[in-house]
């Protein structure tokens, strides 16, 4: 069905055993650095935000760079990014192409306004909007369809976190191999989000080979080896050069400091 996916379940320590050789090495996996400005930003705002960010990125070239706005700010942000290292993305998507689903924006309406990449399953939809598992699979599916990449997001509350069972909610969804290549899983501890705690380099790189070893599993160690994991809970300019020399995590999903230029210049160069 369009609902299977693999959950982990019950494994105190679920990482493959391999070869010295056959290691998931970062180093040919690109970092990417992706910005989420939630709901801040008028588009006349949001116009001088991104200018701000291009003078803070421009030159760097070690990363890739995205930020990801409210739709009515999407056409303001991409005049301002057109030609520039940064890439626009949006924060939803809805799963069908077009219909009757007044307020929704469909993954074809993004690539014509020229989003590349979109949030999907992030902590806030799923707790206030109603999101599941199933609806975020089908916007993921939605968003590679129309040759988008996905940022796909997935995290465990604190409870579940102190409870031991981090590896029973991280879930990965049955998305066909070819389409792997337009997938970023975004771990997101939803217990760090907007509080300003942060999980330990060691906790978030823990979680981030957990999701690796899943996809080792289930489409080999290739594919495993090029998966893009980011970090989102609360990385920011202090913490940012810690968590991105662990070794499974290869970038960021940056909520509050990604509104401030100059603290997301220096989460950009630490990711070099």
């Amino acid at each position: 069905s369009e609902h299977l996916r693999k959950v982990l379940c019950g494994r105190a320590a679920p990482y493959i055993i391999v070869e010295e050789e056959e290691k998931m090495s970062t180093k040919k996996r690109r970092k990417v650095i992706a910005g989420n400005w939630k709901m801040n930003m008028t588009p006349t705002e949001a116009k001088e935000l991104a200018k701000g960010v291009y003078e803070q990125v421009k030159g760097k070239k070690g990363c890739d760079v995205v930020v990801c706005v409210p739709f009515v700010d999407i056409p303001a942000v991409a005049q301002i990014v057109k030609g520039t290292i940064i890439k626009l993305g949006a924060q939803n998507v809805h799963f069908e192409e077009k219909g009757a689903y007044t307020g929704e924006i469909s993954a074809n309406m993004l690539k014509d306004c020229g989003v590349q990449y979109v949030i999907v399953g992030h902590s806030e939809r799923r707790e206030y909007f109603g999101e599941t598992d199933e609806t975020v699979n089908k916007r993921a599916k939605a968003a590679l369809n129309a040759g988008l990449t996905a940022i796909i997001c997935v995290g465990e509350k604190l409870w579940e976190r102190e409870c031991g069972i981090t590896a029973e909610v991280v879930s990965l969804y049955d998305i066909p191999e070819e389409q792997m290549q337009n997938v970023i899983i975004a771990y997101e501890p939803v217990w760090a989000i907007g509080t300003g705690k942060t999980a330990t380099n060691e906790q978030a790189d823990e979680v981030c080979g957990i999701i690796r070893s899943v996809v080792s599993e289930k489409y080999g160690k290739q594919v495993a080896k090029q998966l893009i994991v980011q970090y989102g809970g609360s990385m920011n300019a202090k913490n940012a050069e810690g968590l991105l020399a662990m070794e499974n995590i290869d970038g960021g999903l940056i909520g509050g400091a990604s509104l401030k230029p100059a603290d997301f210049g220096v989460i950009v160069s630490a990711a070099q």
